[in-house]
């Protein structure tokens, strides 16, 4: 081929937290390791851009027991208690090791230790990119990858891309995959998310990976009208109100953010942060600044002044759902792939119900490092083998149509299409089957059109690749809630508005010109993949 070729022994994909992690536990583990980033490693992705409060908790009993127990009922008793105590003591012995190793340099409280529970993404992926360079790794920054290749049985083998700086295409052997690219938002304009389309999960599902608690995936976030910035903790200080300026009753940040949406449909909706004291005030400075530059630049007091506010879609990105993991070093069901951070489920540790920070930085740290690990030690174990392997490209949709191509630009309505399936409160926020029903429809034609035609070369295949990996998402997130018949952690349905004791198990899909869904009973131990036993779609 013509371009950059290259052999290693793990191919980390992504550039944010869990990338990190993960190519510098497998270089330490002796690994050779590429990372590839669709942006500048450190510098792009939802972390590098704002602050996030870490799940760290010290090893007390009591401690780690109300921390388990704390959104267990939040995200319908999903969660897997194994996997939440693996996560609290992966996470404690990684922050840890930031602030020695690395020398993060935690604020400290009036006791004089150091507060360990919250990280300022900028600084901790700079730091992070200066770890993963120093243990070896190779950086190939702004360059996405288009697709996996696998071997002639099925299992994974590297990766094609391309370089949008140098102009050209990529190729990287390898004897281990860790797909880290974070999850997806539809481009909806929230603050670090537009390197976050779902691309990995298309990756993975093209090579023969299944998805778990995608109908987790209608996430919105409470920002300020026109603006990206999604730091909905603080709205808890919020009072919401009309434009006639009467309160909004019922709406909060937490329980109350469907009121939000219905009454946007309606009209606009203000906010002032006056239920914070001086002291809140001055701690919600420090702890995220730039939650108020916005307010700075556009002169208006949060605390004392009204402002405008929307909700921006953050589909997997602060939802649970993703790639299903099916062993404690975070591989799947395809030999030689393995995931971590935000592409992969995390109903494990959430259930049906994360938020922002918090147990998504927990497990990015704690997956980045087992994925890492783990493909380290699958490379091992093939020996020379990894290099001579025969190499079968894996990609479809947007790369290598079943039709005539379309025309060039043709990503533009594909994005626009799934858009408008997605975004909208009133489909995907306040979900009902009905409504599920006809934008599945829709998105399926949408899929088939894409299939067939939807084609573009060089740096535009990267946009092309983003276009499908959106449909695909949106298609497996509603067929998912469709296979859910209740409300259940972030999975509400207004035609079904209860909890269903029966429903207690996890939803299973995957599948691309045909997408299915089948249950996972929570004891089931992982395993191989069964027959699909529902259709979806």
């Amino acid at each position: 081929m013509t371009g950059l070729d290259l052999t290693t022994d793990v191919l980390v994909v992504g550039g944010g937290p869990a990338a990190t992690w993960a190519a510098l536990k497998a270089a330490q583990d002796g690994a050779d390791v590429v990372l590839a980033d669709k942006g500048y490693c450190g510098t792009s992705g939802a972390t590098a851009s704002a602050g996030t409060g870490v799940w760290y908790v010290p090893p007390e009993p009591a401690a780690r027991e109300a921390a388990m127990a704390s959104r267990e009922a939040l995200g319908g008793f999903l969660a897997d208690r194994h996997w939440m105590a693996r996560v609290l003591d992966q996470t404690y012995e990684g922050v840890n090791e930031l602030a020695a190793a690395a020398r993060y340099p935690f604020p400290t409280g009036p006791d004089g230790k150091q507060l360990r529970n919250g990280l300022q993404g900028p600084e901790y992926m700079r730091r992070m990119r200066i770890r993963v360079q120093r243990a070896g790794a190779r950086v190939l920054d702004h360059s996405p990858v288009t697709e996996l290749l696998t071997d002639p049985y099925g299992a994974v083998a590297g990766a094609r891309g391309y370089r949008r700086q140098a102009g050209q295409p990529y190729r990287v052997r390898a004897g281990a995959v860790v797909l880290a690219t974070g999850g997806c938002a539809f481009l909806s304009g929230a603050l670090g998310c537009n390197v976050n389309t779902g691309d990995g999960a298309l990756f993975a599902a093209e090579a023969g990976a299944e998805l778990s608690g995608m109908e987790f995936s209608n996430a919105y976030g409470i920002a300020p009208e026109g603006t990206s910035v999604t730091k909905t903790a603080f709205y808890s200080f919020a009072t919401f109100y009309h434009e006639d300026g009467t309160v909004l009753e019922g709406a909060a940040s937490q329980g109350g953010r469907s009121v939000i949406a219905r009454a946007l449909l309606g009209g606009k909706v203000y906010c002032r942060l006056d239920r914070a004291d001086a002291a809140a005030r001055r701690a919600m400075r420090l702890a995220q600044p730039n939650f108020f530059l916005t307010f700075d630049r556009l002169g208006i007091d949060p605390f004392t002044q009204r402002f405008a506010v929307t909700l921006l879609a953050e589909g997997t990105v602060r939802g649970t759902g993703g790639i299903r993991i099916t062993g404690d070093d975070c591989s799947t069901t395809v030999p030689g792939l393995y995931a971590a951070g935000d592409a992969a489920t995390r109903e494990l540790i959430c259930g049906g119900f994360t938020g922002g920070g918090s147990h998504n930085a927990a497990w990015a740290i704690s997956s980045g490092t087992w994925a890492g690990r783990g493909a380290a030690r699958h490379a091992r174990s093939l020996g020379v083998r990894s290099a001579t392997r025969r190499l079968v490209a894996a990609g479809g949709a947007g790369l290598r149509p079943t039709g005539a191509p379309g025309p060039a630009g043709g990503f533009r309505d594909v994005v626009a299409a799934v858009q408008g399936e997605v975004l909208p409160y009133e489909k995907n926020y306040l979900r009902h089957g009905d409504r599920l029903t006809a934008s599945l429809e829709v998105l399926d034609s949408v899929w088939e059109a894409s299939r067939a035609s939807l084609h573009a070369a060089g740096g535009e295949a990267v946009r092309a690749r983003q276009a499908a990996a959106m449909a695909a998402h949106a298609r497996w997130m509603y067929a998912a809630a469709l296979a859910r018949t209740e409300t259940r952690g972030m999975a509400k349905r207004l035609d079904f508005p209860a909890q269903d004791p029966a429903q207690h198990h996890r939803v299973v899909t995957g599948g691309l010109d045909r997408v299915w869904t089948r249950t996972e009973p929570l004891a089931a131990v992982p395993s191989a993949p069964a027959a699909p036993l529902g259709v979806a779609s």
